[in-house]
């Protein structure tokens, strides 16, 4: 099978009519075999009966209802799981993401034979209460990531078929793929400018929530790619030289008391600043020490991606 066209959704019956023949007409004018898999995430519309209507009518969709929301990154996890497609192509169901963009992303995929191709909606059609906000954080994410893309949550993207099949993509990680992709060793990261169109039924679906966890998802994927199997470097290193500081400044003020003896050292703010210090040093090893302990008895510990074996 050339294409799986994975397609996560929350209330989108209006859209998905004109959505899936709209895949259809791409595919069949480019002689694709395919698949289009609707995950539906706990709808509370009429999307799962337009989902079932659609597969009578057409055996390249396929569907998958959650019994409630769980959220977009379980939609798309669970969209990998069942791709067969050499491409597997993901995009959302509002029709703001163009499946005229499948062709070229499919080339990019299999000719110039990039592992993960991102989407970039240069000129959006969004107020700009979303497109600021989008634009620091994806600046942000690319300075803290080592990646660089524009427009890391752009839904619309293409993956190898192995690429899906070796990364996790959990709680709401789904703004970080390629920071997952590239953790588990795959580098060709490449970016296409795609055409971005208006909302044409219902309305966003993602509150002003979305920024805040945007930011804690980035440190959390940030940690884990760096310290996920080593988290005492981390823990450690702080918490090795909160002591230290601590500690110096507590043998200061002792040699100060000691020698000159001009006053008590619990009437200086420095001893308490210099206690804190050794306090949240220590809290912060036992938390590695602790961490790595954790670490070495998990069942994944020996678990690496191995491209090739001869």
């Amino acid at each position: 099978m050339d294409v799986s066209v994975v397609v996560p959704l929350f209330n989108e019956e209006e859209s998905l009519p004109e959505l899936t023949a709209w895949i259809e007409r791409v595919m069949n004018a480019n002689a694709y075999t395919y698949e289009v898999i609707l995950i539906d995430d706990g709808s509370k519309d009429n999307s799962w009966k337009v989902i079932n209507q659609l597969q009578k009518a057409n055996a390249n969709i396929r569907g998958i209802k959650f019994r409630r929301n769980y959220g977009k990154s379980a939609g798309i996890y669970c969209g990998f799981e069942q791709a067969k497609g050499d491409v597997v192509i993901t995009m959302d169901a509002d029709l703001q993401d163009s499946p005229e963009e499948i062709p070229d992303l499919y080339r990019m995929i299999m000719v110039e034979k990039y592992d993960i191709v991102s989407g970039w909606k240069q000129k959006r059609y969004d107020p700009i209460s979303k497109t600021l906000p989008s634009k620091l954080f994806n600046y942000t994410a690319s300075k803290a990531t080592g990646i660089k893309l524009h427009d890391f949550n752009c839904g619309l993207k293409a993956y190898r078929n192995v690429v899906v099949k070796s990364i996790e993509v959990y709680g709401e990680m789904h703004r970080y793929i390629p920071v997952l992709v590239k953790q588990a060793g795959y580098n060709r990261i490449g970016e296409k400018i795609v055409q971005h169109q208006a909302r044409k039924y219902g309305y966003s679906k993602f509150g002003i929530e979305r920024f805040v966890n945007g930011f804690l998802d980035l440190l959390s994927v940030i940690f884990m790619t760096k310290f996920g199997k080593k988290p005492m470097h981390f823990f450690g290193l702080l918490g090795s030289f909160s002591f230290i500081l601590g500690f110096g400044i507590l043998i200061y003020l002792s040699i100060e008391k000691i020698f000159f003896q001009q006053y008590q050292m619990t009437s200086r703010p420095l001893f308490f600043l210099g206690l804190l210090a050794v306090i949240f040093g220590t809290q912060l090893f036992l938390s590695g020490f602790l961490a790595e302990l954790v670490t070495r008895s998990a069942t994944d510990r020996n678990v690496y991606q191995i491209d090739e074996l001869t």
